[in-house]
């Protein structure tokens, strides 16, 4: 596969559906397996994808964030993990933008085109267990990080480390090889199977001030914040590709094995009247989750694009919409992932099809912060018209 060039948003397309396509065909296999999916990333290393959303400028694709946000969530159709570790790079990737100087944030653009890095997570900012302390023109790097999605085979990581002697939060950005980090093999959670989530220490980790992007919370420009609606509205687009997936695979499988119950009547199982209305329940849910993502989407690409012109309250309406969207996607997602075995039948629940995997991944990566609290923040917009504080989370 040759690198992607810059090109209209449609030519992508046919590159995607090309890549869904061969993640299928080792999808349940790889899920049940579990460990690093290196060969899936690197076909995206090889694709060009990684650039979707560096600036022109610095030698990447300049996409927006709907295009970059539709093409996880077609990944997420198909394999939620590999969706995870694609989405979380492009969240890697604008941290030095949004809290770093302009010239971190053009060097590690740069940089990212040229060297074709792959970066990961450790920011996890309730994990406080890593340590940033000063020793002379440098910083040292100590303890641990949990959820640190993308780790394996990683080229840059994002942390967020405690300064000892002002507990304030600060951000970097370094290599994942560098002597001293070790991306521990210790994800064996149910679902997100190849994600690489685990945890990873740190041991005198050298940090150069170059490294250092800021401390957490630090200005108040609302742009500043706008990495916690990236987050949110990624999750969402994934929680809304399986969802779609386990449709797609339930409607497939209905059509092609599924007889009608002995006491419908009726020859033809898509004439079966129950299995037709939890289509019809399945398809009006799924669409109206649909719209809700698209249209957080669109709120998110124009925030993205004002910078640090955006406003508090054009970020509380863009926050809003995207909690509305990931609490609709959250719950018709699991909606589906359960019901698509009342439209199939027990045979269906084969461990050969990894039917399973839909709940599992979703369940899984729906744990990731309280959907209670999104609707807590939604509650507070729609009585009391307060947008949420932001924070990484909301």
């Amino acid at each position: 596969m040759q690198l992607l060039a810059k090109r209209a948003t449609d030519d992508y397309t046919a590159l995607v559906n090309s890549l869904t396509a061969e993640f299928a065909e080792t999808a349940v296999e790889r899920d049940a397996k579990g460990g690093t999916p290196y060969h899936e990333r690197d076909r995206l290393r090889q694709s060009g994808l990684l650039n979707l959303i560096i600036p022109q400028a610095y030698g990447g694709l300049g996409e927006s964030w709907a295009t970059t946000l539709k093409i996880v969530r077609e990944f997420a159709r198909v394999d939620s993990s590999i969706a995870h570790v694609f989405s979380y790079h492009h969240l890697g990737v604008v941290v030095p933008h949004l809290f770093g100087s302009t010239e971190q944030k053009d060097w590690y653009y740069s940089e990212t085109v040229k060297q074709g890095w792959f970066w990961c997570n450790a920011l996890n900012p309730r994990d406080v267990r890593a340590t940033l302390t000063p020793e002379g023109d440098r910083f040292r790097l100590n303890g641990i990080k949990s959820f640190c999605s993308g780790s394996k085979g990683s080229d840059i990581m994002p942390i967020t480390a405690v300064e000892p002697e002002t507990s304030k939060l600060a951000i970097l950005a370094i290599p994942t090889q560098r002597d001293g980090i070790t991306v521990n093999d210790d994800w064996d959670n149910m679902g997100q199977r190849q994600t690489d989530s685990g945890s990873v220490t740190f041991n005198n980790v050298v940090v150069h001030p170059e490294e250092l992007l800021g401390i957490a919370g630090q200005g108040k420009e609302p742009f500043r914040t706008i990495r916690s609606c990236l987050t949110q509205i990624t999750f969402t687009n994934i929680y809304l590709g399986i969802a779609q997936g386990a449709f797609a695979a339930a409607r497939d499988y209905t059509n092609t094995a599924t007889r009608p119950w002995l006491t419908a009547g009726v020859k033809q199982v898509g004439e079966d009247p129950y299995i037709l209305h939890h289509y019809g329940e399945m398809w009006v849910d799924l669409n109206g989750a649909t719209c809700l993502a698209d249209r957080a989407g669109e709120l998110l690409q124009a925030a993205w694009e004002q910078e640090w012109d955006l406003t508090a309250e054009q970020r509380g309406e863009c926050a809003i919409a995207i909690a509305t969207a990931k609490v609709a996607a959250t719950r018709v997602g699991l909606d589906i992932a359960n019901r698509m075995f009342d439209v199939m039948g027990a045979r269906a629940t084969s461990a050969k099809h990894g039917f399973d995997r839909y709940w599992r991944n979703l369940r899984t990566f729906t744990l990731h912060d309280p959907v209670d609290y999104k609707l807590r923040s939604i509650g507070e917009w729609a009585l009391n018209h307060q947008f949420p504080q932001p924070d990484f989370y909301s």
